[in-house]
This record gives C-alpha cells, sequence and structure tokens, in this order.
C-alpha cells in the first residue's frame, strides 16, 4: 500500500503506527491526533527506530488530516479510554462525537479508503463510521474478534501448558461481555478442547476472556489495553494490504447473516484487497444461536442510544 493512516496518538494507536511500519505494510504511516506535537514527537520517535528495526516505511505525525490524503487504509483508534468501573458502553456519547467529526475527515480527504475501527463501544462506533462516510459494508469493519479471540486462545494456552500458535478458535459476537466464544470450534492442533480441558475450567477461561479488558483496567487504574488491541488491528491491516484472504472474526455490518441485519456484529470474516471479501456462516450450537442472539439485542439497545 501507498498510505495507511492511523487517528488517535495515544497507546493503541501510537503501538499501530509503530507495529504498521516495521511490518512495512505502506510506503507511509501517518499519525494524527488533535493534541498538539504528541503525534509529530511519536512519529518521529518511530521513524529514529526505522534504522535499527530496518524498515522504510516513512512515519509522520500531524493534526491535520492534509498528510492523510488518499490513504488506502485508516485505522481509527480516536476517543477516550476506559477506566476502572466504566463500561465500553459508557464511552458511547463522548466517542460518537469524535467517531462521527474523524469520519466527516476520512470520507474528504480519503474516500477510496478502507476503515477499520478500533473505538469503543466497537460495533456502534463501526456503524457510526459507516453511516457518516456512506462507504459500503466492505470497506468499514471493526476490530474485535481478532482481540477477544487472542485472549481466550492465550488463556487455554496457558492453562493447557501448550503453544499458543497450536491453539485454533474463534470468538463472535459483540465486542464487550456478551462475546460467544465457539467452544464447539475450538481445537489444540485439530484436538476438541473438550478433550483436554473439564467444562468448569473451560467456562472460567469464556468469563475471563470476556471479561479481558476489564481485568487490565483494573491493573493499569488510569489506562486501557493497547498492546493486543493494536496488534489486532494490524493483522486484519495486513489481511488487507497483502490480500490475504484471511478468516478473521470482525466486527461486519450484516444483510441477513446469521438471520440478522442492520447492525455491526463479530463474524466470521475474509479480508482481501477490497476489505471485507465475504462473511462466513458455520453452523453454531443451539446455545451459541441463542448466545449470539443475546449479542445483537445488546449492540442494537446501544445503537439505539445514539442519534446520528
Amino acid at each position: 500500500m501507498n498510505k495507511i493512516t492511523v487517528v488517535g496518538a495515544g497507546h493503541v494507536g501510537a503501538t499501530a503506527a509503530q507495529r504498521l511500519a516495521e511490518k512495512e505494510l505502506a510506503r507511509e504511516v501517518v499519525l494524527i491526533d488533535v493534541i498538539e506535537g504528541v503525534p509529530q514527537g511519536k512519529a518521529l520517535d518511530q521513524w529514529e527506530s526505522a534504522p535499527i528495526e530496518g524498515f522504510d516505511s516513512r512515519v509522520i505525525g500531524a493534526n491535520d488530516y492534509g498528510p492523510a490524503a488518499e490513504s488506502d487504509l485508516v485505522i481509527v483508534t480516536a476517543g477516550i479510554a476506559r477506566k476502572p468501573g466504566m463500561s465500553r458502553d459508557d464511552l458511547l456519547r463522548t466517542n460518537v462525537a469524535i467517531v462521527k467529526s474523524v469520519s466527516d475527515e476520512i470520507k474528504r480527504c480519503s474516500p477510496d479508503a478502507i476503515v477499520i475501527v478500533v473505538s469503543n463501544p466497537l460495533d456502534v462506533m463501526a456503524w457510526v463510521a459507516k453511516e457518516v462516510t456512506g462507504f459500503p459494508r466492505h470497506r468499514v469493519v471493526g476490530m474485535a474478534g481478532v482481540l477477544d479471540t487472542a485472549r481466550y486462545r492465550s488463556f487455554l494456552a496457558e492453562a493447557l501448558d501448550v503453544s499458543v500458535e497450536d491453539i485454533q478458535a474463534m470468538v463472535l459476537g459483540g465486542h464487550g461481555d456478551t462475546m460467544v466464544p465457539l467452544i464447539s470450534y475450538t481445537t489444540v492442533s485439530g484436538i476438541p478442547v473438550t478433550q483436554l480441558i473439564d467444562g468448569s475450567e473451560l467456562d472460567a477461561i469464556v468469563e475471563r476472556t470476556r471479561k479481558g479488558g476489564a481485568e487490565i483496567v483494573g491493573y493499569l487504574k488510569t489506562g486501557s489495553a493497547y498492546y493486543a488491541p493494536s496488534a489486532a488491528a494490524v493483522q486484519m491491516a495486513e489481511a488487507i494490504a497483502k490480500n490475504k484472504k484471511r478468516i478473521l472474526p470482525c466486527a461486519a455490518w450484516l444483510e441477513g447473516e446469521y438471520g440478522f441485519e442492520g447492525l455491526y456484529l463479530g463474524v466470521p470474516c475474509k479480508l482481501g484487497a477490497a476489505g471485507l471479501v465475504q462473511i462466513v456462516e458455520v453452523e453454531l450450537s443451539r446455545d451459541e444461536q441463542a448466545a449470539l442472539k443475546q449479542s445483537a439485542e445488546h449492540v442494537r439497545d446501544t445503537m439505539a442510544g445514539v442519534d446520528l
């Protein structure tokens, strides 16, 4: 790609920019933030690491969208972060206004871009971005399932004392307490996880996955997770930039898939050069279907509180 822009130079955005540059996914990586000096300073610091890390992607910081013009891909991380005791939905009002403003700028400066939304509450912010930009659904996807699945896989690997690389899993649904880890599709090198761990321990891991973000917020006190979220967003960006056709769990605008329409929800997505290439529909157990329905209802309830 020629240019990837990251909006928001906080921990998630800045770390994502560094990862994008180190992977050389674009000739230019632009980091934008409203706070004067912050994106410029962080971008310069990252560019100065290039001779050591061995990458030639130029990192540029800015307070306006001029340098972001004609971006191929935009990752939106802008918004306030969670604090202890705060749910993702508590962020709603402030972050809707921020994402609306960002989406207007994306539409103006990069009308052909693919957009990856990371801001919370994720599923609703992806909807806001789609509505404000007017982009088709294949060009606006949300990062949630990749992160949730990574947490699920890391907890399973720890419990089973095996490599994370051997855990195959997928977490669907909304990004929050109603997310749906697909136990029926969770394997360890092809072995069903239910053959390797008992039900109560597996239930505890599922619950820890659902509370994964809050667990980190509880430790940090004044911030939220950013190493894993940035890695997840960049994994999606890499699949798009390299046209890898990877199947990853992402928040996608549903038009009848899984029995839902008119909302963003985490489902298996094939990602390639066009963005969302295909939504892959898999058979779910009765419990998984019920959980996904509950998750969708929660997303709709949150959407109802937004005035676009």
